[in-house]
């Protein structure tokens, strides 16, 4: 798709805008959409308002620029029919933008992130790793509650108190692990390169800095090591819990068949 030219945002926010992001559930069907002129795709990009922007992704992400709380509200009305399995709580954070046409595009010490438009390109940049970084944030929530969770089946391990594990709850943690990874790894692709780079492979230098920023390959890899640790966890236990039960099933086996010689022997006795 050929370059679009730099929007043009509200006069009001000629110097700085401000960018709220929210993940609103597990899948947005984006191509139900029926609003907005759209500006760009992968990710879509669409007017919102009276002169913002919208940012959507099918992982379950907004992200608005320059859109009051009342545009938000209606906003966000519209797209409620979209999304999947929403959440009861949305997460939400916001950056803010500053335009310098005559600067280069960076992350100050702040935080602020410096534009020198807002072109669909940068907006989606921005949009891009914002997202990211709120999906991060929620999975390293899920996670910690999982990686808690496996620690008192740690315990019980090294205290030999197996009787007290439940294979089903067991079970149900490593389900949390799968999904976590699995729509980790298949629906946000965290550490892939936006599609945005392809066409505008200039704005690669900004995509380092907010990646540097929101320290998402740092908190990847921290992700990822607690998801082994309960992988591997969960799976030790799983295994001593089948043998246990394997145990139990050759110990009602041999029961079985001593109470089948005790019955013979007594038929034997008695005719």
């Amino acid at each position: 798709m050929p370059p679009v030219s730099p929007v043009q945002p509200p006069a009001e926010a000629v110097s700085g805008l401000t960018g709220h992001v929210l993940l609103l559930g597990e899948r947005l069907d984006t191509r139900r959409l029926e609003e907005g002129v759209v500006l760009a795709t992968a990710p879509l990009i669409i007017r919102a308002g009276r002169g913002g922007f919208a940012v959507l992704f099918r992982y379950g992400v907004a992200v608005l620029f320059a859109l009051d709380p009342m545009e938000e509200a209606v906003f966000l009305a519209s797209l409620s029919k979209l999304v999947a399995a929403p959440l009861p709580v949305q997460g939400r954070n916001a950056a803010h933008i500053l335009i310098e046409p005559d600067g280069d595009d960076h992350v100050d010490k702040q935080g602020i992130i410096h534009l020198r438009d807002i072109c669909p390109e940068r907006l989606q940049l921005v949009a891009e790793m914002m997202a990211r970084d709120l999906v991060l944030e929620h999975y390293e929530t899920r996670i910690a509650k999982v990686f808690d969770a496996i620690e008192p089946l740690a315990v019980s391990l090294a205290k030999s108190q197996l009787r007290k594990l439940k294979t089903k709850d067991l079970l149900a943690q490593i389900g949390e692990v799968l999904l976590a990874e699995h729509r980790m790894v298949g629906r946000v692709e965290l550490l892939e390169s936006p599609e945005v780079l392809w066409t505008r492979p200039e704005l690669e230098r900004l995509f380092i800095r907010l990646e540097r920023d929101y320290d998402l390959s740092a908190r990847n890899r921290a992700l990822d090591r607690k998801l082994e640790v309960i992988s591997d966890t969960a799976e030790t236990l799983l295994d001593l819990i089948q043998t246990r039960s394997s145990m139990k099933v050759e110990w009602y086996i041999v029961g079985l068949i001593v109470f089948e010689c005790l019955l013979s022997i007594y038929q034997m006795v008695w005719e």
